[in-house]
This record gives C-alpha cells, structure tokens and sequence, in this order.
C-alpha cells in the first residue's frame, strides 16, 4: 500500500469519477483505475461500485477514504514540521478566502506579505466559505480567511478586523439626497441579495431580519460585481461591504453610498487554521500583519482580540 493509493482513493471519493479524480491527480484514468484496483486487493474488500453512471463507494470505501484521508493530513503536518525546524517563513502557504471579501481585501496584504515573508510562497484558492472550510479540514489548504462566527473545535481563529456594511442605491434614488439612514428605516426597501452560499447573503438576511426589511426575491445575484451593476441601473438596493467601496474606479457614479446613523451592522473577518497544524507560529504571524493591513485600509485602530477566541457573530453588533 502507498500513499499513491490513498490519494487516488481520496480523490475518488471527492469526485465520484474515474475521469474527474484522475485529472485532480494528474494522472491519466488508466492509471488510477489500476491503482484503485490494486488497494482492493490488497485490502481484500470492493472499495468501489463501478457502473456507467460514475462511482458509488462501498461502506469499506467510504471508511477507507476517511482513514486514509487522516493518513494524508498527518504525513503533511510531518512535512510541516519538518520545514518549521529548517526556515518557519519559507515554503507555500495555501490560503482560502471567500468571493465578497478576496478581490477587495488582497491587493493591500500581498505586497506587504512578499516584502515580510520573501522566502513564503502564498497560493490564493477563492472559493465560497462552505467549500473553504470543507478543504480545511481535510488538508487540501493550510489556511482560510474567513467569517466569523466559525464553529469548528478543530480550527483556532485569530480575529482580523470589523467590516461595516453600507447601503447602495442609485444616484436617482430618493435617498441618495441623504448621507445617512437608520436601520429601522429599512423596513419599507426591498434588498437585492447574493444566491444561496455566499456568506455575505447570510449576513444580509439578518440585516433583514432585524430591521424588517425584505428581500427582492425576483432577483438574487451570483457576484458582488452583479450587484453593484444592478444597484447603478436603478433596478434596486443593497447591501455592500465596506471593503468593495473602497476603490473609486471601479465604484460606478452612478451609486450613491449611504452610512447607518445608528445600530451599524458589520461582519468579523477572521484567519483560522487546524489546530494541530505546526505551522502556528506562522500563521499568526501573517494574522498580525494582515490584521495591521487591513485596519490601516479601514483607518481604524487594530481591535484587541484574545487570541484563538471567536469574537461574536457580526450580526449582534447591529443589536447593539
């Protein structure tokens, strides 16, 4: 048995496809197929149900995976550990970050980054948190930035910074004669929101909730892009983060931005890694830096945070 084997084995479990499992592996589907075969073998026991339609795993497949996916994790945080002795600051680092925060939060951490870190090689994964957390745990990323609040035992959270929302309308709206709005004033606007799976729409929806705003449920956005373009064609209004409204030649003229007068809702942005990781040390040091990045974009102080406690949940803070 290899490790070979087991990661054929991984991968064929995430996919459920000879075709897609051999491709994420690069390796042609011969290939795979034969390797697969071989750990059945070896292991005397069906791993796998092969039928036209794709692979379904046996109940020895699926426990199989899981153990060999835990081999996986442990062998790289052997690696891991190995490169800390050597050079803790060298080597790659595999960061996730969600849709609605990456293009607006990265361009002011990677330069900072390369200059503290030269000798660390940072791979950026954009994907929708969910996904984020999943690859996470199974060692597929070493790091994830990401929401609060995260509720995983096995993840230790530093605290980053506070994002406050704003609202967008249309330079013809009725309010954009004003600079401000109460919460509670919400009540009578219907919100354009993001599809299901962006965190941003959860976030949103709890600003509905608590000011009894509703959601324009003829329209939901695939991007924050989307969103935006919506809000300057006068189709409707929304919510945006504050990082997206940062960078005047991609902000239309055509939006007028709105400050909340009183109970600002806000999300919590957070750095989380596997607790058994050893490569802590690491991690919360490019945590530090982000966190001073980002709260100088934000012109506001870096907030104190105990580290490795979640801060509640952004969306209390509008109940404040």
């Amino acid at each position: 048995m290899t490790l070979r084997e087991l990661e054929y084995l991984v991968a064929l479990a995430k996919y459920r496809h000879f075709g897609r499992a051999a491709e994420a592996c690069q390796v042609s589907q011969p290939t795979l197929s034969a390797q697969i075969k071989k750990l059945e073998d070896e292991l005397g026991v069906a791993l796998v149900e092969r039928d036209s339609r794709g692979v379904i795993l046996t109940s020895y497949g699926h426990e199989t995976a899981t153990r060999a996916r835990q081999i996986l994790v442990e062998i790289q945080q052997l690696k891991e550990s190995v490169r800390q002795n050597q050079n803790p600051e060298a080597g790659t680092v595999r960061l996730g970050i969600f849709p609605t925060l990456g293009p607006y939060l990265l361009p002011y951490l990677v330069p900072p980054t390369r200059k503290r870190f030269p000798d660390l090689e940072l791979l950026l994964i954009e994907e929708k948190s969910s996904n984020l957390l999943s690859r996470l745990r199974d060692g597929e990323i070493d790091a994830a930035i990401l929401a609060l609040p995260i509720n995983d035992s096995q993840l230790r959270t530093e605290f980053l910074f506070e994002e406050r929302f704003l609202l967008a309308v249309s330079t013809s709206h009725p309010l954009a004669r004003r600079t401000s709005i109460g919460i509670e004033e919400l009540v009578d606007h219907d919100l354009m929101l993001l599809e299901d799976g962006h965190c941003l729409r959860d976030h949103a929806l709890e600003v509905c909730q608590f000011s009894g705003a509703n959601e324009r449920s003829s329209f939901r956005a695939t991007s924050l892009e989307t969103l935006r373009q919506m809000v300057s064609a006068d189709v409707g209004i929304t919510l945006l983060p504050e990082l997206a409204t940062l960078n005047q030649s991609t902000l239309s003229n055509s939006i007028h931005l709105l400050t909340f007068s009183d109970s600002e809702p806000s999300r919590q942005i957070a750095m989380c890694w596997r607790k058994s990781s050893a490569r802590e040390p690491l991690f919360l040091s490019l945590a530090e830096l982000f966190k001073t990045c980002a709260n100088q974009v934000l012109q506001r102080p870096a907030a104190s945070q105990t580290r490795g406690q979640s801060r509640p949940a952004a969306r209390r803070k509008i109940a404040s």
